[in-house]
């Protein structure tokens, strides 16, 4: 049996991910947790084969901080990061050793069980990039680097001056990107462009990666 702990703050998706491990037949549920630091303290006791994680869980704990402690702890746990979130930055750090894996709920190309069954026979499955969504008049691949790093600055609620302090360019260059994002998605204020960003889940800044 792959013995398994599910991550997921919603009851819905539990039931559904919980249903979908017990068709296959070979899959022992240890536990269905809503936070990720709390299957952290499951998996750090052993005896955990595999674990499906949210990346936003209770109390904002980000299940890519807990995946990259759990796979880093030698115990051979694989995880599976699933996610609704878009943001670029999440399927990086899932890449660069948050994860074995990643599969976004609302975008997945693959059959889901089919990621699973990989990822346990030790691939490492992931999109090359992350979803292409409508922001406006605009899709989130028509951004470039250098405008995400702006946006989520600006979405951290920094100021001009901050942004530009921390980015290394000056109060002006930024206005021009701002300016520039705002007529490439058709936005008539700061406030549309913000509520456009958040309602799609395209820029994430809430995870925290440890208990304070």
């Amino acid at each position: 049996m792959i013995r398994t702990v599910v991550v997921e703050d919603s009851v819905i998706a539990q039931n559904y991910f919980t249903d979908l491990l017990a068709k296959e037949g070979d899959f022992e549920i240890l536990a269905v947790c809503r936070d990720a630091f709390e299957a952290e303290k499951i998996c750090a006791a052993g005896g955990v084969d595999f674990v499906l994680m949210d990346v936003l869980t209770l109390h904002n704990h980000s299940g890519l901080a807990a995946g990259k402690r759990i796979r880093e702890s030698g115990k051979g746990t694989k995880v599976l990061i699933v996610t609704s979130l878009v943001d670029p930055e999440v399927l990086t750090q899932a890449k660069i050793g948050a994860a074995d894996s990643l599969w976004y709920k609302d975008h997945g190309a693959e059959d889901l069980v089919g990621v699973i069954r990989r990822t346990l026979q030790g691939e490492r499955v992931f999109p090359d990039s992350a979803p292409n969504i409508s922001l406006g008049a605009m899709f989130s691949e028509d951004l470039s680097p250098r405008q995400i790093q702006v946006l989520r600055s600006f979405v951290m609620g920094y100021t001009y001056d901050e942004i530009a302090a921390e980015l290394g360019i000056s109060k002006r260059g930024v206005r021009w990107y701002m300016d520039e994002i705002m007529k490439m998605g058709g936005f008539q204020n700061r406030h549309e462009m913000l509520s456009a960003i958040l309602q799609n889940n395209f820029i994430v800044t809430t995870l925290l990666d440890s208990e304070k």
